[in-house]
């Protein structure tokens, strides 16, 4: 006579996969079920797609200080121009700065006098505005190499500190400053702030300053 489950002789984990605590421990799989067919012609609103913003970059400081450094450059040769193109401010107007270039050895000293005057004013003003900014600079480069290489014809040799009229401090500072506002470019307060390679100038202010350079050298080697 059989008297319990041990006298049939079974294997109870034919019946019960379940472990000795009494509930399965083995992971639950997610049971993925397809979206259920869409008529044709019918909308269906989906996510909109979110990019990440990259973070705006900070400049602190830098705005300003390409400002000041724009408005010193600028005004300086905004005020030059107007001492040459009209005599303002014991300037030595038209006729005085058609004799510099004579002496200098210019071709058509009145037509580059009057030339010359009118491109420092407004190379000096674009500055100030920071309109057309990598341009002006590059100009005002031109106009500090004719400069450099006039003192230089006059007193041939190198006379760096201004202490008389040979020397060559003045101009260089001011075609130094001049190339840093071409390769930084005029900032965000600047009438052309806005663009791009007004604050993140790279290929185009290569160019510029090249021009500015390519500029001046050929003054002076071609129309002399």
């Amino acid at each position: 006579m059989l008297e319990s489950d041990d006298d049939l002789d079974l294997d109870s984990a034919a019946f019960d996969s379940r472990p000795a605590g009494g509930f399965d421990s083995r992971p639950t799989e997610q049971i993925h079920r397809p979206d259920p067919p869409v008529a044709p012609g019918t909308y269906v609103e989906s996510e909109p797609a979110t990019a990440a913003q990259p973070p705006k970059a900070r400049r602190g400081t830098l705005d300003l200080g390409l400002l000041v450094l724009r408005l010193v450059v600028g005004g300086t040769m905004l005020v030059h121009g107007l001492q040459k193109l009209t005599g303002l401010w014991g300037g030595p107007g038209l006729d005085g700065f058609e004799s510099t270039v004579t002496d200098a050895g210019y071709q058509h000293p009145a037509l580059l006098a009057i030339l010359g005057s009118i491109g420092e004013v407004a190379a000096g003003g674009l500055l100030v505005l920071g309109l057309l900014t990598p341009l002006a600079a590059a100009a005002v480069v031109a106009i500090m190499i004719n400069a450099v290489l006039f003192k230089h014809h006059l007193e041939p040799g190198l006379q760096y500190f201004a202490t008389d009229e040979s020397g060559v401090e003045y101009e260089v500072l001011l075609g130094a400053a001049a190339v840093a506002i071409v390769l930084t470019g005029p900032g965000r307060i600047a009438v052309d702030g806005a663009r791009g390679w007004a604050t993140r100038p790279f290929i185009g202010s290569f160019v510029a300053l090249l021009l500015g350079v390519a500029g001046g050298v050929c003054l002076w080697l071609f129309v002399r």
